[in-house]
């Protein structure tokens, strides 16, 4: 997974309630790069907000804020990682709702030891059942932050901090540059922040409004090509008219070794961990999967089951081939021209994604909580399961050409691989004229070449 950020152009609000006393008026900016771009999700972004709340004697108390406007790109476990550099020689002297990684070299200060001195601190957010006094508003959830069509209410993560040596004004406060941001894994760059309009803060009581003194923000979009070298979830397909099942596209993820006997993994996998547990500070664990051909942590199967007289039912199953990971608050994202006669899912949350007013082909599915939310590692309890019922449109159903099968399938925001559309199942009228429509053309060709040969 990574994110490519960079300033800030449009601009819109919203309100979140911070503490007991206040609401939290925000109003942010959004861009989407070009390279970045996600023709389901047009206008996902994470926004990262710094609200300078007031000011110290040698610099400022602020609160950063994370907003995951992405409608089905989460952060899950261990979490993200936010990181930047100084414009001038500030420290850190504490933190709430979050700490960062490392101290670095404090030896110059005497009596107040500051939390952090490094010119390019790293910031995480605090786990679950962190002290009250520890806290702020929307921290200590270990860094996973929740897709916004999943739940908005924890698609936020905020921690505050009070940085010295920083200035006092908001002429000589300095923005800080190179943000990263790790969410978890590798490959996220963060471009330079914008100062916009500061962020207002409304009573509980509506009846006063402050304002902070000063505040910029980064967006962050996300691209798969920069978060990882190859897939990681592919696509196979089945139906009752059809015995054929069609697999996953050989090497979908990686490849099996052949050359060693009895040991499959190919130690020059981009997607196969070692075995050798991971010594390094980042705590982003590589897939170590089961044996297959496709060689992907996660296989999503769509069974077309039945074909009732207004209806059609499928049956998709999510198999979880990594044996590193449990996937928490999970989610499928399917594009199928049907979904806007979806009648009922069995067993899975259900809501429509329409990035364009007059097209609604797109859904997001995610487990129920405490029910099937959570992914299990590889093995006999690692997949989950649910059912969909359609309606059918006379105008467009039919099981011909593959139109059953879905046009393109998300999981957890990386795009899968699909089978070639030659490879569908087929109905078994259209499968039974295809060789015997063969044997015809190469019986006409080998007349037609006797032809010749007698002539």
């Amino acid at each position: 997974m990574g994110f490519l950020c960079s300033s800030s152009s449009s601009s819109s609000s919203i309100v979140f309630k911070l503490g007991v006393s206040l609401v939290f008026l925000v109003s942010f900016s959004s861009y989407t790069p070009a390279d970045a771009y996600d023709p389901l999700d047009p206008s996902g972004n994470i926004t990262i907000k710094w609200d300078i709340i007031t000011w110290t004697g040698d610099g400022y108390v602020a609160t950063v804020t994370m907003y995951n406007f992405q409608q089905y790109r989460h952060i899950q476990a261990p979490g993200w990682t936010l990181g930047w550099s100084w414009a001038k020689r500030e420290v850190i002297w504490g933190m709430n709702g979050g700490q960062t990684t490392e101290q670095g070299d404090c030896s110059k200060f005497k009596g107040t030891i500051p939390h952090c001195c490094k010119k390019t601190p790293s910031v995480v957010d605090l786990l679950p059942g962190t002290p009250y006094n520890q806290q702020v508003a929307n921290c200590c959830r270990g860094g996973v932050i929740n897709s916004w069509a999943q739940d908005p209410a924890t698609a936020v993560s905020s921690f505050q901090l009070t940085v010295g040596q920083a200035g006092t004004t908001n002429k000589t406060v300095r923005v800080p540059k190179n943000f990263t941001l790790k969410a978890p894994g590798p490959g996220y760059t963060c471009g330079p922040g914008k100062i916009v309009k500061p962020s207002r803060f409304v009573g509980t009581d509506k009846r006063r409004v402050t304002q902070a003194m000063m505040t910029w923000n980064v967006t962050c979009t996300y691209s798969q090509f920069l978060a990882q070298r190859t897939p990681t979830c592919c696509v196979s397909l089945s139906s009752f008219y059809n015995s054929t099942i069609v697999p996953c596209p050989t090497c979908s993820c990686g490849c099996r070794n052949t050359s060693q006997p009895g040991n499959c993994v190919d130690s020059k996998g981009p997607r196969i961990a070692s075995v050798v547990p991971n010594t390094g500070k980042s705590l982003y664990v590589p897939p170590l999967v089961q044996c297959t051909n496709h060689m992907c942590p996660v296989r999503i199967h769509w069974h077309v089951k039945v074909n009732y007289k207004a209806y059609w039912r499928v049956k998709v199953t999510i198999t979880n081939f990594n044996y590193n990971m449990n996937y928490s608050q999970w989610n499928l994202v399917v594009q199928h021209p049907n979904f806007d006669n979806l009648t009922q899912t069995f067993s899975f949350n259900y809501k429509p994604l329409i990035p364009y007013a007059s097209i609604n082909d797109t859904g997001i599915l995610w487990g129920v909580k405490f029910y099937n939310d959570l992914l299990m590692e590889a093995g006999p309890y690692g997949n989950v399961q649910s059912e969909l019922l359609f309606q059918k449109e006379a105008s467009a159903f039919t099981l011909e050409k593959g139109w059953a099968f879905p046009r393109r399938i998300y999981f957890n925001g990386d795009n899968c691989v699909m089978p070639p559309p030659d490879s569908y199942p087929w109905l078994p009228n259209t499968a039974s004229n295809k060789p015997i429509g063969s044997l015809f053309a190469a019986i006409s060709l080998l007349l037609t070449v006797l032809l010749h040969v007698n002539l």
